[in-house]
């Protein structure tokens, strides 16, 4: 799941990015409303967490263009502005779902695990390929019953391959699946990240390099 965080108090902003990446979701953080909508034009962006009062272009405003482009992203209205009445405007807006400030981490976490599921189809929990269990909901990996400590960018490169079936995909679609936006990386992090995988999981290999296009989890489902 791929968030953005738009949010003009950096520290607030920052504390809500370090949450969600220690709970193993993909956050971007802006701090004004005009950045957060170039990056919602290039697509990518499962959910929005998004301050109503933004300086350069207002929350209400990028909430309108995100309803009125049909982008697939869900709004979580994130504001200071409690009230029945403000409630209801910012949810008119298009809003789906609205938390007032202060909250508590945890209740956000919920709300945008929550908004995630809606933004896609429902997804099996487990996915077992070529002897690989991936439990998604509990973050734990198998091979052939033998459990795999894996860290969390580990596990984001397995879960990519996994659900992509045997399909191949590229690195540039690990790598913006996996790790935040201007990480000062290129596709170098998905190949050392691939090694360390390739090594946990042990012999035979089952990851597959397909050059010039990209990776693979071979064998039967």
């Amino acid at each position: 799941m791929r968030i953005l965080i738009v949010e003009d108090e950096e520290f607030l902003a920052d504390m809500i990015a370090e949450g969600l990446r220690r709970d193993a979701l993909t956050a971007d953080v802006v701090h004004d409303g005009r950045k957060a909508w170039e990056r919602l034009r290039q697509g990518g962006y499962d959910v929005l967490v998004l301050d109503r009062d933004l300086p350069g272009l207002h929350g209400d405003e990028v909430c309108r263009r995100v309803v009125e482009r049909r982008l697939l992203t869900r709004v979580l209205m994130l504001t200071a502005a409690s009230s029945v009445r403000e409630r209801v405007e910012g949810l008119g807006l298009g809003a789906d779902d609205y938390l007032a400030k202060p909250f508590a981490y945890e209740e956000l976490l919920t709300r945008v695990l929550a908004l995630g599921r809606r933004a896609h189809p429902a997804l099996p929990p487990v996915i077992e390929r070529a002897g690989i269990t991936l439990d998604t909901a509990r973050r734990q990996a198998f091979r052939d019953g033998r459990y795999l400590a894996l860290s969390r960018k580990e596990f984001g490169v397995l879960e990519v391959l996994m659900r992509a079936e045997g399909a191949v995909v590229g690195g540039d679609d690990v790598l913006e699946q996996v790790w935040e936006e201007h990480t000062g990386h290129g596709t170098n992090v998905v190949r050392v990240a691939l090694s360390k995988l390739r090594a946990k999981l042990g012999e035979p290999q089952v990851i597959e390099t397909v050059p010039g296009h990209g990776y693979r989890v071979g064998g039967p489902a």
